[in-house]
C-alpha cells in the first residue's frame, strides 16, 4: 500500500475520524505492519503490547484466559477497522487476542501515541492563539459519531442559536466520522426549532453510506432531547474531471479599498448628520465584532434592491485543513443572507422578524476562509410570508467556490397590545 492507501485506510477507523487530518498523516508515516498465521497470539493477557493494533485484513478472536470467571469472559471477533491495544490503564493486555484467520494489523508504536491525543478536531499542536472561529466550530467528542457543541460567550448571539453556527457544527461532527481525504461536496439543511444559546448542543451522526468515492451522512442537533436542526451532507474523494465556469464574477472594488464594519460603525458614531440621540445610543449599545471580517461594495444607498455583494474572510489565522475552512465558509453562508429577500421592502419604522427555514450548499472548489472570498446574493422571489435567496461565493482569481440557496420565514414583527388598565 502507497501512502495515500494508508491514510485513506486508516480514515475509516472510527477511533481516528475525530482526530486532525495531519494526524492522521502523520500517523500513517510512522504505523508499521505485522502478519500472524491462524491460531497465533497477538497479544497474551498480562503482557505487554507494542501499541496501538488496527485490523487490516482478517479476524481475530479476543478471549480471556480459562481462570476467567463465566460472566467476565469476553469472547468476540475483530474484523477490519477493529483495535485492540489502545486506552488501558497499563502496559499489559487485559485480554487474549488470537488470530482466526491470516491476519494483518498496522501498529502505531507506543512512543507515537501523542498523535491520539490533539489539542483539537482541527490542530494537533499547542498553537498560542486559535481563530475564535475555529474555536465555535471545535466540538468535544462523546463517543463514535456523538459530539458536543457549545455557543462561546465571546462569540455573537441572537435571540437564538445563529444558524450559520448550526450548519458549521453540524458539518465539522459529519466532517469527523468520514476519511480526510473526502471532503464535503455539497451539504441541504433544515432549521426545525430556535437554539438556546445557553444550552450545550449534541450533534448525533447517521452514517448513511460509506462508498469508494462518495459518502454520506445525516446530522441531527438536539437540546433538551429534541431535534432542533438536521443536515444532510455528501462527501466526496478528489478526482479529475471536465471542467468549466460561465458564472462570471461581478466587477466590484478590491477589500482594500473599502470598510469593515468597525470602521463604517465608527464613522456613524462621529458622523454629525446623524442625530445626536442616535450617535449616543449606538455608542452604549454593546457592540460584538464578528469572527468574520466583512467589507459591503455597495453604499446604504443601495439597500433596497434584492441584491447584496461583500468580501468576507475569517478573522485570524486557521488551520491548514481544508474541512475545517469548509465548515468556516458554511458558517459565514448565514451572514446577512436571508436578509437580502427583505430589502425591497425596508421602511422607516418597519420591524421585521426572520427566521432560516432551510439551506443548500454545493462547493465546487477548495476554499481558504482565511482569504477574503466575494459574497454574491440575489433575491429572486419573496412570497407567503416566505423569502428565497441564492448566492455565489468567487476567490479573488475569480474562481467560483460555492453556489448556495436559502429560504427562510420573513414577516412584520407583531406589535404588542399594551396591557389593558384596570377598571377599579
Amino acid at each position: 500500500m502507497d501512502r495515500e492507501e494508508v491514510t485513506e485506510f486508516l480514515g475509516q477507523v472510527p477511533l481516528l475520524q475525530c482526530l486532525p487530518g495531519s494526524s492522521i498523516r502523520r500517523i500513517a508515516e510512522v504505523v508499521q505492519i505485522k502478519r500472524y498465521e491462524p491460531g497465533d497470539y497477538v497479544a497474551r493477557e498480562g503482557e505487554p503490547v507494542d501499541g496501538l493494533y488496527i485490523i487490516l485484513d482478517g479476524q481475530a478472536e479476543v478471549s480471556a484466559s480459562a481462570n476467567a470467571e463465566e460472566a467476565n469472559r469476553p469472547d468476540y471477533v475483530l474484523n477490519k477497522y477493529d483495535y485492540f491495544g489502545y486506552g488501558t490503564n497499563s502496559s499489559d493486555h487485559q485480554v487474549n487476542v488470537v488470530a482466526l484467520s491470516k491476519l494483518t494489523c498496522f501498529i502505531l508504536p507506543n512512543q507515537y501515541g501523542h498523535l491520539l491525543q490533539p489539542k483539537t478536531i482541527w490542530n494537533a499542536e499547542e498553537t498560542p492563539e486559535h481563530s475564535l472561529l475555529e474555536r465555535i466550530l471545535h466540538l468535544e467528542p462523546l463517543e463514535v459519531d456523538i459530539f458536543r457543541g457549545f455557543t462561546l460567550p465571546e462569540a455573537p448571539t441572537f435571540r437564538q442559536v445563529f444558524g450559520g453556527q448550526l450548519i458549521g457544527q453540524a458539518l465539522a461532527a459529519a466532517s469527523k466520522t468520514v476519511d480526510c481525504l473526502k471532503m464535503v461536496h455539497s451539504l441541504h439543511a433544515i432549521f426545525l426549532v430556535a437554539g438556546d444559546n445557553n444550552m450545550p448542543i449534541i450533534y448525533q451522526v447517521h452514517r448513511a453510506r460509506d462508498g469508494s468515492s462518495f459518502a454520506t451522512r445525516k446530522v441531527e442537533a438536539k437540546q433538551k432531547g429534541l431535534v432542533i436542526f438536521t443536515l444532510i451532507a455528501s462527501f466526496q474523494k478528489e478526482e479529475v474531471g471536465f471542467d468549466h465556469q460561465a458564472a462570471i464574477m461581478p466587477n466590484v472594488p478590491p477589500p482594500e479599498q473599502l470598510l469593515n464594519l468597525e470602521e463604517i460603525r465608527e464613522r456613524r458614531l462621529t458622523d454629525p448628520r446623524f442625530p445626536t440621540q442616535y450617535r449616543n445610543l449606538a455608542a452604549k449599545k454593546k457592540f460584538t465584532p464578528w469572527p468574520i471580517e466583512m467589507r459591503f461594495c455597495e453604499d446604504s444607498a443601495s439597500q433596497h434592491k434584492p441584491s447584496l455583494n461583500y468580501w468576507f474572510r475569517a478573522r485570524g489565522k486557521l488551520s491548514d485543513d481544508q474541512a475545517l475552512h469548509r465548515c468556516v465558509v458554511a458558517y459565514a453562508s448565514d451572514l446577512l443572507y436571508s436578509g437580502v429577500s427583505l430589502n425591497p421592502h425596508r421602511e422607516k419604522g418597519l420591524k421585521t422578524y426572520s427566521l432560516s427555514l432551510d439551506h443548500s450548499i454545493w462547493f465546487h472548489k477548495p476554499v481558504k476562509a482565511d482569504d477574503w472570498l466575494l459574497y454574491v446574493i440575489e433575491s429572486p422571489s419573496a412570497h407567503g410570508g416566505r423569502g428565497f435567496v441564492t448566492g455565489r461565493m468567487f476567490n479573488r482569481q475569480g474562481e467560483l467556490i460555492m453556489s448556495l440557496t436559502q429560504e427562510a420565514l420573513i414577516r412584520r414583527e407583531k406589535t404588542r397590545e399594551p396591557n389593558p388598565r384596570p377598571k377599579l
